[in-house]
């Protein structure tokens, strides 16, 4: 590589690097804000006192179980499990598809049930991260000064508000603000930190595992209990994971190892030597960690810091809403891609509206980051837990990685995940309730959607019949069609069906086009498609008749844009021109029925979520003054 080379992929290595510090690390970059505080909160119903054992013990706690979940789990296993650079839950969920013939089916059922439980808890984290981290910031104002705390609550609503009706716009616009202010909120937690352990530098004893296993083993019913604090350090572990289409393992690794693990434990360390000095300082340990003078600026960066956390998550929410509709397991959502550069900024309206509701709910129920923190743990370890039991099970497939040898790793990890899921099942009556709510309420809407959309389907194909069939009636005269000139595109649910509109075209209108293209579409479970491979020809034997069809495949994370797709394929049909075609649309009214299938609230259910479906004229891109309409009716 010449030298010019070198020099040119330097920048954006480091680009790279600096914009997954703005996107992946903004959760766990800011979990030092309230930790520590909500590890020995008196308030808690299972209080730790701040011993000097216990501080120590907490820390190397800490530590360790970032260690273990965030750098072993997720930067050096997990993330070597991707689809085609796409990570997260719903990426390995689709990866088992790839080996579905290998997989027991019953075994394959509940993994996949796991996956979208995992998707399902990953929703009910976009809804309370937003809340915990803007409260949590707009908190450190108490610290500057205490007769400031009425204006904590409306002051965060005002800004998780605002928050959201900025979605609107995309993050492509101020995305490249994210990088450079996290870049310098890991600086100063780091200066913080150092400050910190100025105080009392014995705190560093604490990077000693044998302070957490002393802790763990000698004080089990103190120890057991704060693990359902200490999960806080590890929230937004997932998104390392999820982030890894836009940025590569390799910055966000590097982004990690470099800058992030070591100003978290700086910080965390400064936070328990403060501690250890003068206990006073539990009741705002992270903003007191700067002197008198710097906390304002202080307040003013984590503010900006959080922001930047709940926007992260909220696009992840964005994202997997889409990824999770175009698997099937939702309803077709409205999307609006914000950004003509970046194909994964999407913005989901009605998702958004309902983030927002949620989350100002949220803040004015629980009106503390402390009381929200017990709800917060919930959903990450049962997501860290279903990505570990999800990823041995692919590494067993992808790797031909033998049982006996993934066992004892799988053993060893799950019990740590599962140690903090039950910690977190003792708070239960005190908010942890909140996401597994939430989280089975999607669980419940995503699988229903996915029943009810496979017995529709079926239904339909009743009405539909088999193309074949349905062309040669055409060929012995059985029905009689006068041909109009023009090109006609029918976008087809099944290639082996008669599209419902071509029907309805010929049986009432008795008409068809001298060219009649057949589109059917494929959602492949790999993120991406080769464009090579992207359009496949289906022999109907009916070309010399201007009847053809064609299969067209995308990815689950790209946007089916029917009309370019057509407008790329060199080798269409004499006749047909992408730019003057109709298009037909076959589209179904869902009416309630006694029909079996479907139990009676998972018909409502199924109903109901249907009125959130997005047009299919825009999820397909079709211009609308070239699309004509024509439906039936099908019970549920």
């Amino acid at each position: 590589m010449s030298e010019q080379a070198v020099h040119a992929v330097r920048p954006l290595r480091a680009a790279m690097v600096v914009g997954a510090l703005g996107v992946v690390f903004g959760d766990l970059g800011t979990s030092p804000i309230y930790t520590v505080q909500t590890v020995f909160d008196p308030r808690d119903p299972h209080p730790i006192a701040p011993t000097s054992d216990n501080v120590y013990g907490v820390v190397s706690l800490i530590f360790w179980s970032v260690m273990i979940i965030v750098t072993l789990t997720y930067v050096l296993l997990a993330m070597r499990a991707d689809n085609d650079g796409e990570g997260g839950i719903l990426a390995l969920m689709t990866l088992l598809k790839r080996w579905v013939e290998q997989i027991d089916p019953r075994t394959f059922i509940v993994l996949s049930a796991l996956g979208i439980l995992g998707a399902a808890l990953f929703l009910g984290d976009s809804i309370i991260t937003p809340a915990i981290s803007v409260l949590s910031a707009v908190e450190g104002l108490k610290v500057v000064d205490p007769e400031l705390h009425s204006w904590v609550v409306p002051l965060t609503a005002l800004i998780v508000f605002v928050l959201f009706l900025a979605q609107r716009f995309g993050s492509g616009g101020v995305g490249r603000y994210f990088g450079p202010v996290m870049a310098a909120w890991f600086v100063v937690i780091s200066v913080l930190g150092i400050h910190g352990i100025t105080a009392e530098p014995g705190i560093l004893r604490a990077l000693s595992p044998t302070y957490a296993v002393g802790f763990v083993a000698g004080h089990f019913h103190v120890a057991f209990f704060a693990l359902a604090a200490i999960v806080l350090a590890v929230t937004g572990a997932e998104a390392l994971y999820a982030d890894m289409g836009h940025f590569g393992r390799r910055p966000i690794s590097t982004a990690w190892i470099l800058i992030v693990a070591p100003a978290l434990t700086l910080c965390y360390l400064g936070q328990g030597a403060l501690v250890l000095h003068d206990v006073r300082n539990l009741s705002a340990p992270f903003f007191l960690l700067s002197p008198q003078w710097g906390q304002i600026p202080l307040v003013m960066l984590t503010t900006m810091a959080t922001v930047i956390a709940a926007q992260a998550v909220i696009s992840g929410a964005f994202s997997v809403a889409s990824q999770a509709a175009r698997l099937g397991y939702m309803p077709r959502l409205r999307l609006v891609h914000t950004s003509d550069r970046e194909y994964g900024q999407v913005y989901v309206p009605w998702l958004n509206w309902f983030l927002m509701v949620s989350v100002i709910t949220l803040v004015f129920a629980f009106r503390s980051s402390d009381a929200l923190a017990y709800a917060y743990g919930m959903a990450v370890t049962g997501t860290i837990a279903i990505t570990t039991i999800l990823f041995f099970v692919v590494a067993r497939h992808r790797w031909r990685i033998p049982w006996w040898l993934l066992a004892p790793a799988a053993a060893a990890l799950l019990t740590v995940d599962l140690l903090f899921f039950a910690a977190n099942i003792t708070k239960f009556v005190h908010g942890a309730w909140l996401p597994l709510v939430i989280a089975l309420a999607a669980f419940a809407i995503m699988t229903t959607w996915r029943r009810g959309r496979l017995l529709v389907a079926a239904r339909r194909s009743l009405l539909e019949g088999p193309v074949d069939e349905f062309l040669q009636s055409l060929r012995s005269g059985e029905r009689e069609v006068d041909v109009v000139d023009g090109t006609a595109v029918f976008l087809n649910r099944d290639p082996a069906s008669a599209p419902l509109a071509f029907r309805a075209n010929v049986d009432h209108n008795r008409v068809r086009h001298r060219q009649v293209l057949f589109v059917s579409v494929e959602v492949a479970t790999a993120p991406r498609v080769d464009p090579a491979a992207r359009v496949r020809r289906i022999d109907l034997g009916a070309d010399d008749e201007g009847i053809s069809a064609v299969v067209v495949r995308f990815g689950y994370a790209e946007p089916p844009d029917i009309p370019a797709t057509l407008g790329a394929i060199r080798d269409l049909p004499v006749g047909v021109d992408p730019a003057a075609v109709t298009y037909f649309l076959s589209t179904v009214e869902l009416r309630l029925s006694d029909e079996p299938g479907l139990a009676g609230w998972r018909k409502r259910v199924f109903l109901a979520s249907s009125h959130v479906s997005s047009d299919a004229s825009d999820y397909f891109r079709l211009p609308r003054e070239q699309l004509v309409v024509m439906g039936a009716r099908i019970p549920v």
